[in-house]
């Protein structure tokens, strides 16, 4: 179903983080961002669809408009809203927001660092732009910060801290259909294994707050109201946003899953984990009786490699890209 391309060089090898690959498609150039984590610095490659031309940059970990920070960086993702897309990182230090190139960096935001260490680490993790203009970022404490961003410029605001995780955020999710018609916005995930389903607004709403099975939630996406979510059980559910119902489970890995996309054309869904597997799964929602089936598509084995990020390149699913920890390249893989 898909067979391997020639794969991207990057300048230094992936860290092992969760969700440690972002990608964006700029249609109009003809061009596809990739961005990798390592250590203090993120991996920004720039590829021609002709497979010809590379670029590469590296942004370094920051603390307001300081030189370089030794802190680590912990997730680098885009973020599309209407009128902008962002690049944002985060680290131990703080959130720091780029113009998507990379070159222009138009917000930092910095965490509460305690006075004197504690046993509790302190970083941002999990990044998802949310309907018009809104960008949500997780942090260790369990909060999530909500960032109101205008069409452009800097005056970036935090307009809203939603409080309702105990655990450090993984990992979390907007409405990636484009649907209007679905209630549920944003699904944000922990360290314990808890799902929490927002409506975004002026006040966030917490519409469901869905159990955990005692295992950590690496990764989670939403899509036509489904929240997908991959687990340290190798498992992946599938729930109803509102309601919480789980409509399908599968044992999709052997291994801790570090990474799940979706391609919201073709509801393509995108696995890769500890066990070198990267697998493609096709969802199929019915909403006349409320229920998601996941059918079992592709396997491809990156060998000796425990995966750490893998994306679809664009909406409908024909490409995606691999990441592995101390890989100094991404794998990519198109529809034959």
């Amino acid at each position: 179903m898909y067979h391997k391309e020639k794969s991207i060089q990057i300048k230094s090898s992936a860290s092992a983080l969760y969700n440690n690959l972002s990608v964006l498609r700029i249609a109009p150039r003809s061009l596809t961002y990739f961005t990798v984590v390592h250590a203090n610095v993120v991996n920004m490659v720039s590829a021609s669809w002709d497979g010809l031309n590379f670029s590469h940059r590296q942004l370094q970990s920051k603390e307001g408009n300081i030189a370089a920070s030794s802190s680590l960086i912990m997730q680098a993702s885009w973020c599309v809203l209407p009128s902008r897309e962002l690049l944002v990182l985060t680290s131990q230090k703080g959130i720091q927001m780029y113009e998507s190139d990379g070159s222009i960096m138009v917000y930092w935001h910095a965490l509460d660092i305690p006075e004197t260490p504690t046993a509790q680490a302190v970083f941002a993790r999990g990044i998802a732009a949310v309907r018009e203009n809104y960008i949500c970022v997780g942090v260790s404490s369990g909060s999530v910060l909500v960032f109101d961003v205008p069409s452009k410029g800097s005056n970036i605001m935090l307009s809203e801290v939603l409080e309702e995780h105990r655990e450090s955020i993984t990992d979390m999710a907007s409405e990636c259909s484009g649907s209007l018609e679905c209630i549920a916005d944003l699904v944000t995930a922990d360290d314990s294994g808890i799902l929490c389903v927002w409506k975004s607004g002026e006040d966030f709403q917490l519409l469901n707050k869905i159990p955990s099975f005692d295992v950590c939630c690496s990764s989670v996406k939403l899509w036509k109201g489904t929240v997908v979510a991959g687990y340290g059980t190798g498992q992946i559910r599938l729930y109803e946003a509102v309601t919480g119902i789980v409509q399908a489970e599968v044992n999709a890995h052997a291994r801790w899953i570090y990474s799940l996309d979706i391609a919201p054309f073709s509801g393509l869904l995108l696995s890769g984990a500890e066990d070198s597997l990267v697998r493609v799964w096709h969802l199929t929602l019915t909403p006349e009786t409320n229920s998601a089936e996941i059918e079992h598509l592709y396997s491809e084995c990156v060998t000796d490699t425990q995966i750490c990020g893998a994306k679809f390149c664009d909406g409908d699913g024909y490409a995606f890209a691999v990441t592995g920890y101390d890989l100094s390249e991404i794998i990519r893989y198109t529809q034959a």
